[in-house]
């Protein structure tokens, strides 16, 4: 491994202790924990506020938030993506509103997330920018004009249909809409309890903001053992005995790599890793179960390279990987979808080796019985 001088200050190399690395808050010490006391008063006031229904949007359909507690990775997208699957396989059409991170004003579609949800669901309706009431509003209107009115009905154009249910990505906090169900996440490796408000620790707002909540999934629960993933849901579940408690394990189904040419991109298996030494690269808020993962199912781990949540993957970035690709006798690149959605851009004859990313699929294995009829529930909501 190269060191320190030769690693931009923008990546890190990941080893055994990645974990402590990512685990320093964004402000340490006496100073962190002043901050995070006012942060906690602003956040009481403007909790108090929308408890009031101050500046909270009815829409005139069923809305569902996906959240969580803390900033950086809890598995949403994955999650979120199942709720999806489940909500058109029951016939609903959902369309999913973001603050579009990172991105300029307009381009909110081009962000990691959107991006991602687009290649699994090439017609879904996104909402991409910080106002998402303004956003929606716009949505319903231009489904609205691409409708044919006929007496007193309308009757879809086409292929296309008007959404009928909204999914807040990451909406816990963005209480400006007004939900009929709030499903929070937790990383069940990033225990809340133990952690402290923004800036002197991640959390956005303290667990007992859980008590809003109708559900809470565990994500990651094949990262930890079986009784921390018991004593965890006892807790979440003490806040308040109404909460659903759910869990689920984020499966790797299977590998994708992309073919020169503009053809379909391959499917290979996950245990084509097996004898492979592997380059391990990401850009996401909570890289230690992506790492743990590609640790188990690759036949060797040469290093990874853990950037910052939302990196560009600059030129010099994308150089960087290749060189440390060549120099570490990496077979294969592992990177994310979300990854891949920047990535993609690079020429496949550029990389010296296959890139492949996992095709990810949440497997519920508690509280789905209880969640499920929830979710439906919420959806079958009666427009207002």
């Amino acid at each position: 491994m190269s060191g320190p001088h030769d690693v931009p200050h923008h990546v890190k190399m990941a080893t055994h202790d990645s974990m402590a690395m990512q685990a320093k808050p964004p402000v340490a010490g006496a100073a962190g924990r002043a901050m995070a006391w006012v942060y906690g008063k602003v956040i009481a006031h403007r909790n108090a506020s929308f408890d009031r229904g101050k500046g909270v949007v009815t829409f005139d359909r069923p809305v569902i938030s996906v959240g969580n507690l803390s900033v950086g990775g809890t598995g949403k997208t994955p999650v979120t993506m199942w709720l999806l699957q489940l909500l058109r396989r029951e016939g609903y059409w959902p369309c999913v509103a973001m603050r579009g991170y990172g991105m300029p004003k307009g381009r909110g579609l081009e962000s990691d997330e959107a991006r991602e949800y687009l290649s699994a669901f090439s017609d879904l309706p996104i909402v991409a920018q910080p106002d998402r009431t303004q956003g929606l509003l716009e949505l319903f209107s231009d489904e609205f004009e691409q409708r044919q009115v006929s007496d007193s009905s309308y009757e879809p154009v086409g292929e296309r249909r008007a959404s009928d249910i909204v999914v807040l990505d990451d909406g816990f906090q963005h209480r400006q809409i007004a939900r009929q169900l709030d499903i929070v996440l937790i990383d069940a490796t990033r225990d809340p309890f133990a952690d402290r408000l923004l800036p002197s620790g991640f959390l956005r707002e303290l667990p007992a903001s859980l008590a809003r909540a109708h559900a809470v999934v565990l994500t990651h629960a094949e990262a930890v053992a079986a009784h921390e993933l018991t004593k965890l849901a006892a807790r979440v579940q003490a806040i308040s005995k109404r909460l659903v408690v759910a869990s689920c394990r984020h499966h790797w189904a299977g590998l994708k790599r992309s073919v020169a040419g503009g053809q379909a991109d391959e499917q290979l298996a996950v245990t084509s890793l097996r004898d492979k030494k592997v380059l391990a690269v990401c850009a996401i808020g909570n890289p230690d179960a992506f790492v743990q993962s590609v640790r188990q199912h690759a036949g060797g781990l040469a290093e990874a390279m853990v950037l910052p949540d939302h990196d560009p993957y600059e030129p010099a970035t994308v150089q960087r990987i290749i060189d440390v690709a060549k120099r570490s006798g990496a077979q294969v690149i592992v990177c994310t979808q979300k990854d891949w959605s920047k990535l993609a851009r690079v020429a496949a004859t550029t990389w010296p080796c296959a890139v492949v990313r996992p095709v990810l699929e949440v497997q519920m294995v508690a509280g789905e019985d209880a969640l499920r009829p929830m979710i439906l529930g919420a959806a079958a909501t009666e427009k207002l």
